[in-house]
């Protein structure tokens, strides 16, 4: 396109914007249906918003790990990074929650990208930041193009960008888009078909030796939700694993300890305490899961609309019948190790108070032989089971050990 009609495009572009914005005008025809709703999508940020907000880099970088597009991308990133450079691009592939996994920009659009958060992390659905093409083509599982002032936040209106969803063909489960972007007045007719054709080559680049997105995950049967949060954090939702980032465990955690649903106060308190954290940052946190759980996940409060099973539930339940060898085998560890929640730390302590008195109440050898693995250095438990059993017991030799190897 000429340089004078970009130009003309872009004035009509920022006429229409500024009428949505400023009165409310969801009626222009100059504004193509797919960025009309998109921007009655994007109320909920402001169109000020400076840069995208970014998700917990180490829950990124396990995600991207875990992922078949990590493969998928390595094996074809000289093509991608040829065509960043090529172009002066920057190029970003997205989880299936619109969250950037991995970028590769040329020397000036990636300073540019930098600059608002379009790096690793950066959420660039909707409801964080706004109309963009990654977030339309995640969204409607489409190729999308979003044009300078089409874009809902004020700081991207330089930019054209150009996205296409990434399907997995064992499945044909979108994991997610991948967006080519650059500055308005480079805008070319071919923007949207590049972004086709790079799609297509990922999805031809991802390995095949897998029966589920997630290699070597073979998910639990029952339907609705299964949470594994005690040791290691597991989340699975109708047989197929969920990959999400801490804040969203704590959340389904927290809900699935409070049935009857929260108040967006509560959960804020419980997850967060006193931190500087805003409610519209556990919104969005929130609005990632609801997409994630199929929308079984209810506002006013915010309550799970699913069955839910735990093994923190699964442990309460064995001790409340006195089967402590059995509750100690369904518990895995702490509750999501690390966790800076205050309700989640007050439950966990809880939890492992409990399970530890129960021993120390029926020293069970088999379960406080696996108890040991956990706690080694809880001498106590030890002691108390072998002061319990007979001087031949087989499991004794083994407790003498971790009691020696513990001091």
């Amino acid at each position: 396109m000429q340089r004078d009609d970009l130009h003309d495009r872009r004035v009509r572009a920022v006429r229409a914007w500024t009428r949505f914005v400023a009165q409310g005008d969801d009626e222009d025809d100059a504004v193509r249906p797919e960025i009309l709703s998109s921007w009655q999508l994007s109320g909920v940020v402001s169109p000020d918003v400076t840069h995208a907000p970014l998700a917990d880099e180490g829950d990124t970088a396990d995600f991207w790990n875990a992922s078949p597009l990590q493969t998928a991308v390595e094996r074809v990133q000289d093509e991608l990074r040829r065509t960043a450079e090529d172009g002066d691009l920057v190029i970003a592939v997205t989880d299936d929650q619109t969250r950037i996994l991995w970028t590769y920009g040329g020397r000036v659009m990636r300073r540019k990208a930098e600059t608002v958060n379009f790096v690793p992390g950066g959420r660039w659905d909707e409801r964080s930041v706004g109309t963009n093409a990654l977030a339309i083509a995640g969204r409607t599982a489409a190729p999308s193009m979003v044009f300078s002032a089409e874009h809902y936040a004020e700081v991207v209106h330089n930019w054209v960008c150009w996205a296409a969803p990434v399907f997995d063909p064992v499945t044909g489960r979108s994991l997610g888009v991948i967006d080519l972007s650059t500055t308005w007045d480079r805008t070319h007719p071919i923007g949207l078909a590049t972004a086709r054709v790079m799609a297509r080559l990922i999805e031809g680049a991802l390995p095949t030796d897998r029966r589920t997105p997630f290699a070597g995950d073979v998910g639990p049967d029952e339907p609705g939700l299964v949470l594994t949060l005690l040791g290691t954090a597991e989340v699975w939702f109708d047989g197929q694993r969920l990959l999400l980032n801490r804040r969203q465990t704590e959340i389904l955690a927290l809900l699935a300890l409070h049935p009857s649903g929260l108040s967006v106060e509560h959960l804020h308190a419980l997850l967060y305490g006193d931190a500087a954290v805003t409610t519209s940052t556990l919104k969005a946190e929130v609005s990632h899961l609801r997409t994630a759980l199929s929308g079984q996940l209810s506002s006013r409060p915010y309550r799970l609309t699913m069955p839910v099973t735990s093994d923190v539930e699964e442990v309460q339940r064995l001790l409340r019948r006195g089967d402590v060898r059995r509750a100690v085998r369904a518990y895995g560890g702490d509750l999501l190790p690390g966790t800076e929640s205050p309700a989640l730390v007050q439950m966990g302590d809880y939890l492992a108070v409990s399970v530890r008195e129960a021993l120390l109440n029926d020293p069970d050898p088999d379960a406080v032989l696996r108890y040991s693995e956990l706690a080694p250095y809880d001498t106590a438990v030890v002691e108390a089971c072998l002061a319990a059993i007979p001087v031949h017991h087989p499991v004794a030799p083994l407790l003498k050990g971790k009691l020696a190897s513990a001091r």
